[in-house]
């Protein structure tokens, strides 16, 4: 597989539906861009056993030529089977594994960016679906984070097992999981995985403008970039990396009336795939990120953010300022979640005392959906 803009779109759970990925490469191709959209995390165990919840989040939107999905797992067969199901039954031409997942309720179980302390099941549980996809001729990525604490780092060597299960690429979000989303990443250990790895590494963390993907590349040697919170509230950020890779410095500044266009659209498309009452509802959460940093006011932003129909969400933008500038004063500035650093990782019980894995039972929920 060929991505000519070397931007993936993280999978973000409950952002990264058809509908946003949609609104994302609109962008992106408006700019002639070939960026990767990559679908919210699935579980594996809820793939395999027929969970609805799990199938019903594999979706996709009609213009969507490749079919990219990210997939959590703790036990080779189950990821290995689910990889299949991808290949076979959705046409999916890319499957990406979460190793790098902080929630407690995932590192708990052993799973996301905790997996990768026990070396041998990480290594079972690549070569299961590298194997699965390689029927299909469908490469196999992985995201991971620096490891668990500074006293247990883990990415160095989940590198090395990577290439030699046959990975396709890795990429590694510059925190560890006791940091969260908080602090800043540390953009030099993708370049320290960029020198202990043959396959194209891919750097994720503080990203928010063009300019940060191109100056992450220049400093770190990565392949490519992984876009998550930066691009809440700002699908744009696709068409200004597409030119920033092209060589044009692009930084789109909309006014208030061109962000409330891209509102409403985002709205239609979730309605189109979900209905209009799950559509809308599912429309709220985005509001504060579109429009911060602009003056619109708070009872206005409240009630935008309780919308139920389409013709209540236009009457509302309607009353937005048109000519209102972009703020740029929030250029730069981190979006989304971000939060103070976790007082310890939840882990299994005795998941550090080696770091081999071999004949752990970690068992991930079917209809887990929290992704990192």
């Amino acid at each position: 597989m060929r991505v000519d803009t070397p931007v993936v779109l993280a999978p973000m759970a409950g952002i990264t539906n058809a509908a946003y990925r949609r609104l994302c490469l609109e962008q992106a191709t408006a700019q002639g861009g070939t960026s990767l959209f990559v679908c919210e995390m699935i579980t594996s165990r809820g793939l395999v056993e027929g969970d609805a919840t799990t199938r019903s989040m594999l979706v996709f939107d009609e213009l969507e030529d490749v079919r990219s999905v990210q997939l959590y797992g703790t036990d080779p067969a189950y990821v290995g089977k689910a990889t299949e199901i991808l290949c076979a039954d959705y046409g999916v031409a890319h499957v990406d594994l979460n190793f790098g997942c902080p929630v407690p309720k995932v590192t708990r179980k052993g799973g996301g960016a905790a997996l990768p302390w026990k070396r041998s099941l990480l290594g079972e549980i690549l070569q299961a679906a590298v194997t699965a996809a390689g029927r299909y001729d469908v490469p196999v990525t992985m995201k991971t984070r620096m490891g668990i604490d500074p006293e247990h780092l883990t990415y160095l060597d989940a590198g090395r097992i990577a290439e030699e299960s046959g990975v396709a690429a890795i990429a590694l979000h510059g925190r560890t999981a006791i940091q969260g989303y908080s602090g800043a990443a540390d953009w030099d250990s993708i370049a320290r995985l960029v020198e202990h790895v043959s396959i194209p590494v891919l750097g994720n963390g503080d990203i928010w403008e063009a300019a940060d993907a191109l100056r992450m590349v220049e400093q770190t040697g990565a392949a490519g970039v992984v876009v998550g919170r930066g691009c809440l509230g700002r699908p744009w950020l696709f068409r200004d990396l597409a030119a920033a890779f092209a060589g044009s410095a692009i930084a789109t500044l909309p006014t208030l009336g061109e962000v409330r266009t891209m509102m409403h659209r985002h709205a239609e498309l979730l309605c189109r795939h979900m209905g209009e009452e799950r559509g809308c509802k599912e429309f709220r959460k985005h509001v504060s990120w579109y429009l911060k940093g602009f003056a619109a006011g708070g009872e206005l932003r409240n009630s935008l953010a309780l919308v139920s129909t389409m013709a209540e969400l236009d009457a509302l933008l309607a009353e937005l300022e048109p000519d209102e500038p972009f703020p740029t004063s929030i250029l730069g500035a981190p979006r989304g979640r971000q939060g103070s650093p976790r007082k310890r990782v939840v882990l299994p019980e005795g998941w550090l005392e080696d770091t081999d894995g071999r004949g752990v039972v970690v068992r991930e929920d079917a209809n887990e959906t929290t992704g990192g």
